[in-house]
């Protein structure tokens, strides 16, 4: 079994919705998060760049089959954008659940 996190705007989340549901996913879960991008370089002395993002955070159980399509469509779906902010996923492994 496996673990798929998938992190996106919140702009994103009826895509990411129809990824799963097209992929063959019978459930997941989600919830909202604040995003964060550590910058180094201060360009604006008055804007701080800690000012979160509203994004999402998927939390997917998936067996192997519909892993490889849900990252392919992922991967097409940021291919597809001119926009800065993709969806990211991650796929973990589970040894034990219960």
């Amino acid at each position: 079994m496996k673990l798929l996190l998938i992190t996106c705007i919140q702009e994103y989340e009826e895509n990411v919705k129809e990824i799963l549901k097209h992929s063959g996913v019978k459930s997941f879960s989600y919830q909202s998060v604040k995003g964060y991008k550590n910058e180094n370089e201060i360009s604006n002395w008055f804007v701080s760049s800690d000012v979160p993002t509203k994004s999402l955070l998927f939390t997917v159980f998936i067996e192997n089959q519909c892993m490889d399509d849900i990252f392919e469509r992922i991967e097409k779906f940021n291919t597809d954008r001119t926009a800065l902010s993709k969806v990211h996923v991650a796929c973990l492994v589970v040894d034990q659940s219960i």
